[in-house]
């Protein structure tokens, strides 16, 4: 008979070769129950390449619905995510109430009530994105401007359509700190904090960069006072897409960067809580379709799901676990490359992995810490 010790010698090389080709990241992962991915949901930039600047038919089998049925229906009659971001409104439109061919008094055309009933009807959250990386100028015009009467009409208008509010300002060179506190003060003396998520419109994100290296003075505030588990300001932070999809590795590195902080840093960056954030991989990027639109199985939201339910917090007293993933973006994107409009609608991926992580509608209280 065979010994069997060489095989185990074997496996535990494999093993030790798997653990270094990771760079070290998987002792993080601890052996743990995993912790339920509670958000699990897709930016939206309508056809338009993020403007939303026109009215759309959201009846069933018009225009809208075919274009993103997917997301409410992942094949089982069930969504495939739980949250739908509308991305983008100009922030200095907002500000200053504009109507011109794209907005009305600062909003979008686009952005309707019976666009925000489409998802809401099924159960799943709509929040709106305020900047995107074009509108960076404009968030500095508009800060510096009346940063305060921004955020009052960021909540007018979170309460006036019955959605959250995502801060996306990409300032990375000198960020107006004072001004995104007094936008985020302003928007919190009308809409409080609420922990129950019962009240959409109390919900108030914001972006980061992938991990802790761009953005830095934005994460370093943001870490510090915004999104500690002891006082929350802020519901929680999206790690946003690098420039390119990462690997798996490189996706779970840059997630960690939030998780250990920069200490390095002056001012540091502390640690950030899992559940405080989410990780975001592309799902229509380039010419090609990518697997984590139609092939779960390929995907990083399959790769990288063991990390983002179980990886062990920095904090004491705080839970393992990141709070879910978030995907970029929904229908066109971009003048450039695909879409998820047919015949690249992505149950495949996206409504795959929703089934495999026992998504939830809707969604409920998020971890607190």
């Amino acid at each position: 008979m065979t010994s069997r010790r060489p095989r185990r010698v074997a496996a535990l090389l494999a093993l030790a070769g798997l653990l270094a080709g990771l760079g070290g990241l998987v002792p993080s992962v601890v052996a743990v129950t995993p912790t339920p991915i509670q958000v699990y949901g897709a930016w939206h930039c309508s056809n338009d390449y993020c403007t939303w600047g026109a009215a759309r038919d959201t009846a069933a089998g018009h225009d809208f619905d075919l274009m993103n049925h997917w997301l409410i229906d992942r094949g089982d009659g069930k969504p495939s995510v739980n949250l739908v971001v509308l991305s983008f409104v100009q922030p200095l439109k907002l500000l200053n109430q504009t109507t011109d061919s794209t907005t009305i008094n600062g909003v979008p055309r686009g952005m309707t009530p019976a666009v925000v009933q489409y998802f809401t009807s099924r159960g799943v959250r709509v929040m709106v994105s305020i900047g995107g990386i074009t509108y960076t100028s404009a968030w500095n015009t508009a800060l510096a401007q009346n940063a305060t009467l921004l955020g009052q009409r960021a909540a007018a208008l979170a309460m006036s359509l019955g959605v959250g509010v995502e801060i996306d300002y990409e300032e990375s060179r000198s960020p107006n700190l004072t001004g995104l506190q007094a936008f985020i003060t302003a928007y919190r003396a009308v809409l409080p904090y609420d922990a129950t998520g019962g009240n959409p419109a109390a919900r108030l994100t914001i972006d980061l960069a992938a991990g802790d290296r761009w953005l830095i003075g934005i994460t370093q505030k943001a870490t510090a006072d915004w999104l500690r588990t002891t006082n929350p300001v802020l519901d929680y932070a999206n790690a946003m897409v690098p420039s390119k999809q990462p690997s798996t590795s490189s996706a779970i590195s840059n997630w960690q960067e939030h998780i250990d902080g920069k200490p390095q840093y002056a001012p540091p960056i502390p640690p950030l809580a899992p559940a405080k954030f989410t990780g975001s991989v592309y799902i229509a990027e380039g010419s090609q379709v990518r697997p984590e639109c139609n092939n779960f199985a390929g995907s990083l939201q399959s790769s990288t799901g063991t990390f983002v339910q179980t990886v062990a917090s920095k904090i004491a007293g705080t839970t393992n676990g990141m709070l879910g993933y978030m995907f970029w973006a929904a229908e066109k994107p971009s003048t450039r490359g695909v879409g998820t409009q047919p015949p690249n609608t992505c149950q495949g991926g996206v409504g795959v992995g929703s089934s495999t992580y026992g998504l939830t509608w809707p969604m409920g209280p998020l971890r607190e810490s």
